[in-house]
């Protein structure tokens, strides 16, 4: 599964419009940790939530758009149902607990 590159809010704004289910991935390149974490969220993602649409952002190239969504470290993963936030996780976190909480909200919308 491909991470959609987004550079900007209307971006944003047009997926969370578009798509019921969107996990944003906000990374840096620097981020050694955001580099072997991506793969497995678009692999738990891919797996278990056929759904749900990918998109990345890459901090450095797009401050504003982080800025907008009060994104300050990476990685931070914000997913959106309907357009809405629903979940925030940032720097450390487990797969599971990622997961079990897109489960919860996931299953409801989608069964």
């Amino acid at each position: 599964m491909a991470f959609q590159d987004i550079q900007d809010l209307n971006e944003l704004d047009a997926l969370k419009n578009e798509k019921d289910a969107l996990l944003v991935y906000f990374s840096t390149t620097e981020c050694s940790v955001c580099k072997v974490l991506k793969p497995k969220v678009a692999g738990l993602i891919e797996k278990y939530f056929p759904e749900m649409l990918t998109a990345y952002v890459e901090i450095n190239r797009s401050p504003e758009l982080a800025a907008q969504n009060r994104v300050f470290v990476a990685p931070t993963i914000i997913v959106f149902f309907a357009g809405k936030e629903y979940i925030r996780k940032n720097r450390s976190f487990s797969l599971d607990e990622l997961k079990l909480e897109i489960e919860r909200i996931y299953t409801r919308m989608f069964s």
